[in-house]
């Protein structure tokens, strides 16, 4: 099952949400906002980066900044916990399954997401849509 999370606000995260539902393809999806990530989440999404937190984390966020803290000095336990206390500062969405992680909305890498019965029907299907 596709994970997808998100926050109110964000305007990737409802592309996202929209790329999924005009696919047809499930997924569940979890305000950060008012359900933060539990520490095992965390870890699990982590461990899928290939960047660590650099991948995860906006260093623009304007809470990082208030905070003033360096994501890099934390021990685990001090990250695990801003991430749940400021779940704003994840980057957005995050999207996960299984096997992939992505972060943030691109309309060419989500594609990954497709089930492989289904991606020759909708590559097909969209070709046409193209040249009509």
């Amino acid at each position: 099952m596709i994970n997808l999370y998100t926050t109110t606000s964000c305007t990737s995260c409802q592309k996202a949400k929209a790329w999924f539902e005009e696919n047809q393809i499930d997924y569940i999806e979890r305000n950060l906002s008012h359900n933060p990530l539990e520490e095992d989440e965390i870890k699990n999404i982590l461990s899928m980066t290939e960047e660590g937190t650099d991948e995860i984390i906006s260093t623009r966020s304007k809470i990082l900044q208030k905070l003033n803290i360096e994501i890099d000095e934390l021990s685990l336990q001090e990250l695990y916990k801003v991430l749940r206390d400021h779940p704003t500062i994840l980057k957005r969405p995050i999207i996960q399954d299984e096997r992939i992680l992505q972060v943030g909305y691109n309309e060419e890498d989500i594609r990954a997401f497709i089930p492989r019965r289904l991606r020759a029907f909708i590559t097909i299907e969209q070709s046409e849509q193209v040249n009509t």
